[in-house]
């Protein structure tokens, strides 16, 4: 596997917007991190060939936009009714679920959460999305997801220290 290929490379860029959009406690901010990591999943796993996780990403990155303006549960519903369609119609073996899943969570999450929630939602996400890149054979995305998966955790317990600073 060479570590700087296009395809690892571009992955490196979805590790940065990644770990930034985790690093938000605005999430506003947190989704249009969201949308900039999801464009270059988009990137990465076409490089890599494998379909699914290119048709998940790019749901996902329709939804992060979409999720800024809306927070009806019926977009929910369509984006989730979508991620169904494609594992439908593209998975081939199990693991071809993994990102499918991964973004059934977050569109669930993006649109009917916030705050701890939302993001407690997405890590399960993650967990979905480290085990996809593994067997995806991607560096770049399996560093982001397990990165993700602290800074997300250390995001929430500083939401929660803050909730409690407040309502003391």
């Amino acid at each position: 596997m060479d570590w700087f290929s296009p395809a690892q490379c571009v992955g490196y860029v979805a590790f940065v917007f990644g770990v930034g959009s985790f690093m938000q406690t605005d999430d506003r901010r947190f989704k249009l991190f969201m949308a900039a990591e999801c464009l270059a999943y988009v990137i990465h796993f076409s490089l890599l060939g494998n379909p699914t996780a290119v048709a998940s990403s790019s749901v996902s990155l329709l939804r992060s936009i979409v999720a800024l303006r809306t927070r009806q549960p019926w977009v929910a519903a369509v984006f989730i009714a979508t991620s169904i369609a494609l594992g439908l119609t593209l998975a081939r073996q199990p693991a071809d679920w993994l990102p499918l899943v991964a973004s059934c969570l977050g569109s669930y999450s993006l649109f009917r959460l916030q705050g701890i929630p939302m993001r407690l939602m997405m890590l399960c996400g993650t967990l979905l999305w480290v085990a996809n890149n593994i067997v995806s054979g991607s560096i770049g995305g399996t560093a982001l997801e397990l990165v993700i998966a602290v800074v997300n955790l250390t995001t929430i317990a500083r939401m929660v220290r803050r909730e409690r600073a407040a309502a003391v």
